[in-house]
C-alpha cells in the first residue's frame, strides 16, 4: 500500500510541476509578446516624431521637419522702457517648434525651418502686427500720435516681424514708447550685450 501511495504522490507532483512549468512558460511568452508590441509602438512613435514635418496638426505653416534645425537668436521687448520678462514659466516652451527655454527669456530657439516669429508670439498668446503689441491679458500697445511700436532686426528697422524667420545670432528689438532715438540706441546696445544661450 505504501508503494502505491508514494507512486500516486510522485505522479501528482510531476503533474503539478509540469502544469506549473507550462503556466510559467505561458506567462513568459505573453510578457515577451506585450514587450515586443510596446517596443514596436515606441519605435514607430520615435520614427514619426523624428520625421515630423509641417503638415502635422498644430504645426506652423511652411515648417520643415521638427528637429531639422536648431537656431538661436536674441530678443528684447521694451514697453515704455520696461523689459518684458519671457523667463517666466508662462512663456517657457509653449511650442516645440520655436520657444524660450531654461528660464532664459532672451534667447529664442527655433527647431525647424520656415517657422515665423508670428508662430512664437501666437504660442505665447501675444498678438502682434505692424501697429500693435497685445499681451495675453488684453493690454494693447499700438502706434498712435504720441507713441510708436518699432521693430528692429540686427539694428535695421522693419515695419513688421510676423513673417520673419529668425536666423542664427539674429538680434531682435521690439520697442514701444515715445519716438526717442537715444532711447532706441540704448535698447539696441542692451540687445547687443545679451548672451545668446545655446
Amino acid at each position: 500500500m505504501g508503494k502505491k501511495s508514494r507512486k500516486e504522490r510522485e505522479i501528482k507532483r510531476e503533474s503539478f510541476s509540469s502544469k506549473r512549468t507550462a503556466q510559467k512558460r505561458t506567462v513568459t511568452l505573453k510578457a515577451a509578446g506585450i514587450l515586443t508590441v510596446i517596443a514596436a509602438i515606441s519605435a514607430y512613435a520615435s520614427y514619426e516624431f523624428i520625421t515630423m514635418t509641417g503638415d502635422v496638426p498644430g504645426a506652423p505653416e511652411n515648417a520643415g521637419k521638427l528637429g531639422g534645425e536648431h537656431i538661436h537668436a536674441s530678443m528684447l521687448v521694451r514697453i515704455f522702457g520696461d523689459k518684458y520678462d519671457f523667463s517666466l514659466p508662462n512663456y517657457q516652451i509653449k511650442s516645440s517648434w520655436i520657444h524660450f527655454e531654461n528660464q532664459d527669456g532672451d534667447t529664442v530657439h527655433r527647431h525647424a525651418s520656415g517657422v515665423e516669429l508670428e508662430f512664437l508670439f501666437n504660442s505665447l498668446k501675444i498678438a502682434i502686427d505692424d501697429k500693435c503689441f497685445t499681451f495675453p491679458d488684453g493690454r494693447a500697445f499700438c502706434t498712435n500720435e504720441d507713441y510708436a511700436l518699432k521693430y528692429f532686426i540686427n539694428h535695421k528697422e522693419v515695419n513688421d516681424i510676423r513673417e520673419y524667420v529668425v536666423m542664427e545670432d539674429d538680434r531682435i528689438l521690439i520697442s514701444y514708447g515715445p519716438d526717442n532715438k537715444s532711447a532706441i540706441e540704448k535698447q539696441l546696445s542692451e540687445l547687443d550685450s545679451q548672451m545668446i544661450n545655446r
